[in-house]
């Protein structure tokens, strides 16, 4: 049977990956799925580059402010969402494109991610917040090594969401299932009714360094400190900010510069594992049509 193409724009923040989305699916009728775990939430638009109407040029967004950010939304719940987006667009006769720079949501979809059904634990959660990362990632040693390996790999030892998360579930089921990824990603690729083209933006340091400055300029000048007060004045906790990159009470142009380049080189670190990504440098002129 004919798999079904599903295009995947995937890239670091600041690399132009709307943008390209949008006109691939102006040529050849395709509607785009965003894959960013900010983009997700209601109210934050200006601290998260999110598309406008304007920019969308009629296209339609899928996986955009579908949360309320006073909840977390789990990559189990993006990826049904999103199962469900990409058979509809293809049920129309168009091409879903994915678009985004989490990578952890486009393995759940591209690489056949099972993800287990473990509700939150918030007496547990209380208690390991109290942790810091080391002590975290001991105890994740503990319980299941093969997660705590996986995390090292992935440069993820600071990131206390998601050693939480894991020790929740080992708690809860003993360890970590293995993801279909970890043992055969031909085998997850087999098994998928669609296929996969990844396409992946990169710009050199210099030249992205320089695209950051002026994004981030222009989240000040469209409004980011009101955006922050807003969300604080609907009664977004100061930790729950935080977990959404608003580490300072009154970020400034620098430190918000500073945040999205440490954010990008983690970014890239995550995608270099995949050997699927097609990489285009984008400081060069790009043939669209040869591309598509």
């Amino acid at each position: 049977m004919k798999k079904s193409k599903v295009i995947v724009i995937l890239g670091p923040t600041a690399t132009g990956k709307s943008n390209l989305a949008t006109r691939i699916a102006k040529m050849i009728k395709g509607e785009v799925i965003s894959a960013d775990s900010r983009q997700v939430y209601k109210g934050l638009d200006i601290g998260t580059g999110k598309i406008t109407k304007k920019e969308m040029k009629g296209i339609p967004h899928h996986l955009l402010d579908v949360a309320n950010p006073k909840k977390k939304f789990t990559v189990a719940e993006y990826q049904k969402k999103t199962i469900y987006a990409i058979a509809e667009i293809i049920k129309k006769g168009k091409v879903p494109i994915i678009c985004g720079g989490t990578g952890f949501y486009i393995d759940a979809i591209t690489k056949g991610i099972v993800f287990p059904e473990v509700a939150p634990n918030l007496k547990l959660r209380k208690i390991l917040e109290k942790k810091s990362s080391i002590e975290l990632f001991k105890m994740l040693t503990k319980l299941d090594k093969r997660r705590a390996k996986d995390i090292k790999d992935k440069n993820e030892i600071n990131n206390k969401v998601r050693l939480i998360r894991a020790i929740e579930i080992a708690k809860a089921l003993g360890k970590v299932p293995k993801l279909q990824s970890d043992t055969n990603s031909a085998m997850a690729e087999s098994v998928s009714p669609y296929k996969f083209i990844k396409i992946g933006l990169y710009l050199p340091p210099d030249e992205l360094k320089k695209k950051i400055e002026k994004r981030v300029k222009k989240m000040f000048q469209d409004g980011l400190l009101n955006e922050i007060k807003k969300l604080k004045k609907s009664g977004i906790s100061e930790k729950r900010l935080k977990e959404f990159g608003f580490e300072y009470d009154s970020p400034t142009y620098e430190k918000v510069v500073i945040e999205t380049i440490k954010y990008t080189k983690r970014q890239m670190t995550w995608f270099k594992r995949d050997k699927e990504i097609k990489w285009i440098d984008i400081s060069k002129k790009i043939n669209l049509e040869k591309l598509i």
